[in-house]
């Protein structure tokens, strides 16, 4: 079976709201990791022996904020060592923050000026009532297990719904979930096949790349690469198989070959 392409860093939504969160150092650096913690709530301290799950290292002079950061590892508490990516334990993303919807933009601490601009170009493009969006979804996860009774078609009438020009686009006008349960359909038992010319991932159409999010079971060669696979849904069941399948069962299901 192929092998899911590993990532360098697992993105985590922490919750800091009355927790304490350890910040050494003064100056402008210190400063905005200060502000960004006091934006998600958390109790800034500046001794370094309190006990804390994680802390920020913000200290100028390098033989100091080495020292600093070996301490509290040695704890085991979990670093961000500023301007010193090797050293991160963690990074800090920026943030386009449609509460309750937060889009993170990471490098991996490669470049702080490149995940800025990124999310420059997205505060341009989301919505600013995206959240209005989520925050009707989730009052209405009661209605949509009324309406959907079955886990996989939820999940597909959902994808459809959102979908680019879908009647619940994030990027659309429409905030109306209500009405979108009042009317919507959904269709069950579904087989997409695709055959792909490229390795790449980034060369799906849209189409092709909607179909693997929603899929609840992928079936492919053993040709296809495993970051083709990797966009598919976690939870979809991948199935490597020599010919494509006879019969699709229940659910959504997709069939990926290599072109020739």
């Amino acid at each position: 079976m192929a092998q899911a392409v590993s990532l360098h860093s697992l993105p985590l939504f922490v919750r800091l709201a009355g927790r304490p969160v350890i910040l050494l150092g003064e100056g402008e650096a210190a400063d905005a990791k200060r502000r960004l913690l006091d934006r998600a709530g958390a109790h800034v301290v500046t001794d370094e022996a309190a006990m804390a799950a994680l802390a920020i290292v913000a200290i100028d002079d390098e033989a100091e904020a080495l020292a600093a950061v070996a301490r509290l590892k040695a704890r085991g508490v979990l670093v961000n060592a500023v301007d010193r990516s090797e050293h991160c334990d963690f990074t800090l993303p920026a943030i386009v923050d449609r509460e309750p919807v937060l889009i993170a933009i990471g490098t991996g601490g490669a470049s702080a000026g490149l995940a800025a601009a990124l999310r420059q170009r997205l505060e341009a493009l989301v919505p600013a009532d995206l959240g209005g969006l989520a925050s009707a979804l989730q009052r209405a996860r009661g209605a949509m297990r009324a309406r959907f009774p079955d886990g996989g078609a939820r999940r597909r009438a959902l994808a459809d719904a959102l979908a680019p020009g879908g009647v619940l686009d994030p990027l659309g006008p429409s905030r109306d979930v209500a009405g979108w349960l009042d009317g919507g359909s959904v269709q069950d038992g579904a087989i997409v096949r695709m055959t792909l010319a490229s390795r790449d991932p980034d060369d799906l159409t849209l189409r092709q790349a909607r179909a693997l999010a929603s899929a609840d079971r992928v079936y492919h060669r053993s040709d296809v690469p495993p970051a083709i696979l990797d966009r598919a849904r976690a939870d979809a069941a991948r199935i490597p198989c020599d010919t494509p399948p006879d019969a699709q069962g229940s659910g959504l299901v997709v069939d990926v070959a290599m072109r020739a």
